[in-house]
């Protein structure tokens, strides 16, 4: 599968916010500004790009039914695929407290203002979505699941910052009551999801 192909169609045809609606929450919660959604937007490409291929090894050389073989031949049929869920949510809530230490520390502006949903992305469901696709797509080498974890990040990353800058120039517009704020948010993200269906079938 070409590299290309896997990072195009993980950030534009499949795209986490607008294909499977997965992290909504936090996509309109830190959407009001521009900055708050590029941070929150980068610290999700990072999450994603380190998580994926270590969930990726995981999986292949721990889980899977015969995974642990290279241990010995007396460990080829152990199946510890019912470890998946937690195994990958302690890599992402470990992966996610290293990032908020970070972020802590070079922009306690930043940190301030993602407030709870920095942490939040612990059980971001795009997260874990991401890791439960890369599972499901049987990718063949580390390379391929590292690039689709960075397509989808940079897919939710390119979503929340669209959304925060249309929501920055119309927070002035003449807009009527009930469909200001999250109202109009989920209007806009049904049309941008409706262009994004352009996408769709698009290869290299």
């Amino acid at each position: 599968m070409d590299l290309v192909n896997i990072f195009i169609r993980s950030a534009f045809v499949d795209n986490m916010i607008f294909a499977f609606f997965f992290g909504m929450c936090s996509y309109l919660a830190v959407s009001k500004t521009v900055k708050t959604a590029f941070g929150l937007g980068m610290a999700v490409i990072f999450v994603l790009v380190v998580t994926i291929p270590i969930n990726y090894l995981i999986e292949n050389y721990v889980l899977k039914e015969g995974a642990l073989s290279w241990v010995g031949q007396e460990f080829s049929s152990v199946n510890l695929s019912y470890l998946t869920f937690i195994m990958f949510i302690a890599v992402i809530a470990s992966t996610v407290q290293l990032v908020e230490m970070i972020v802590e520390k070079i922009s306690p502006a930043l940190y301030g203002a993602l407030g709870i949903f920095l942490p939040l992305i612990a059980v971001n469901c795009a997260i874990l979505g991401g890791a439960l696709f890369m599972q499901e797509k049987q990718f063949t080498t580390i390379g391929q699941a590292t690039v689709y974890g960075l397509g989808s990040g940079v897919g939710w990353f390119i979503a929340v910052v669209l959304i925060a800058a249309i929501r920055e120039r119309i927070r002035y517009a003449n807009i009527p009551g009930p469909l200001r704020g999250v109202g109009m948010a989920f209007l806009i993200t049904g049309l941008m999801g409706l262009a994004f269906l352009g996408f769709m079938g698009f290869e290299i």
